[in-house]
């Protein structure tokens, strides 16, 4: 019955006006649409299709293992994906429907590389970068997860140089033993590799891999004991958090803080009925959150089925009051808008 009556009481000027907001998103949303078709899809096509024929180019003038000067600085950078999977693999797959096997797929997912840098790491890394990278190195080769090593890039910038070095030698090796796979390895493993590696092509493709992480390793380990220094780990892994953040067009938030302490717990978002914009706003405020790296349960519930010792609750300005007099112990986040944006992180900051 609660929920009954919030639907039928007189509409709110606020309501109104987050109706008319909705309404204004769908219709930018649309424009934007159209307006992607129509003009952004030729721009990308054209400039995937000027990427493919630079690296035909490359494949036909011998120089495939040039890729690497732009490939394993891109990974770096998040851009990754986009080569591999816009120009690369669309490439390999119609290179395995000629000949039933690619070396496009090894380009990027080759672990070789990281697997080097890491190893460099374990035995002339300084400080936390040292202890760390052993449960790092098994992560990379054996899971497959690049952005492992990242950071450890980011502490010494100098180690793209063995990274560059050690993906033209993995092309090398390859090109050589006209080795390749039959798909995509995702993700990069060694041994998702050996599931997609083509009958006849397992030497190459094993060669290739750990020449590259020898390649890696030997330049790396000059590297770090000439120009090496000791950082911290867990500092420059939030600062390739936020760069990830900002490649997929996000923005990072800081953690909410009070009394210059970290909270941690539940958050609850409330609003009149506890359905529809109390369910945008929390969906809107758990990808903020998750994008800072927190993994923090956000509820909605309506005003009036708020728990009394939830400690923390968002809710419309109009609503604050009625919130404190629900849960007297909680702290109140009142905002103006459901859908939030920077307005999250200054009520969390009040």
């Amino acid at each position: 019955m609660k929920k009954v009556d919030a639907y039928i009481q007189p509409r709110t000027p606020q309501g109104f006006e987050m109706l008319f907001t909705n309404f204004s998103a769908g219709i930018l949303g649309a424009v934007l649409a159209v307006l992607g078709c129509l003009a952004i899809e030729p721009v990308c096509l054209a400039l995937n299709s000027a990427l493919e024929a630079g690296v035909s180019f490359l494949v036909n003038h011998g120089l495939l293992w040039l890729t690497s000067v732009i490939v394993e600085p891109a990974k770096v950078l998040f851009l990754n994906n986009a080569i591999n999977h816009g120009v690369f693999t669309p490439m390999g797959m119609n290179q395995v429907a000629e000949t039933g096997k690619s070396i496009f797929f090894l380009i990027e997912a080759n672990p070789g590389p990281g697997l080097g840098l890491l190893l460099a790491y374990c035995l002339f890394g300084k400080g936390s970068a040292k202890e760390s990278a052993p449960g790092a190195l098994i992560i990379e080769f054996l899971g497959g997860i690049h952005e492992i090593y990242f950071p450890y890039v980011l502490m010494n910038p100098v180690t793209i140089v063995g990274l560059i070095l050690g993906g033209m030698t993995g092309v090398i090796t390859n090109s050589l033993f006209h080795s390749g796979l039959v798909s995509a390895a995702s993700p990069g493993s060694f041994l998702a590799i050996l599931g997609m590696t083509a009958r006849d092509s397992y030497v190459g493709v094993i060669l290739s891999i750990f020449l590259a992480a020898g390649v890696s390793f030997g330049v790396n380990a000059v590297l770090l004991k000439a120009f090496g220094k000791e950082t911290d780990v867990k500092a420059a892994q939030k600062e390739v958090a936020a760069a990830k953040a900002s490649s997929k067009g996000g923005l990072p938030v800081p953690a909410p803080v009070l009394n210059g302490s970290v909270i941690l717990p539940k958050l609850a978002f409330a609003c009149d009925a506890g359905m529809g914009s109390s369910a945008m706003g929390a969906a809107a405020l758990s990808k903020k959150l998750k994008a800072a790296g927190l993994d923090i349960p956000v509820e909605h519930s309506a005003i009036s089925d708020l728990p009394r010792d939830v400690p923390f609750v968002v809710t419309h300005e109009s609503l604050a009051q009625r919130a404190r007099t629900q849960c007297p112990d909680a702290r109140i986040c009142p905002i103006t808008s459901f859908m939030g944006g920077t307005e999250y992180e200054r009520s969390f900051r009040s």
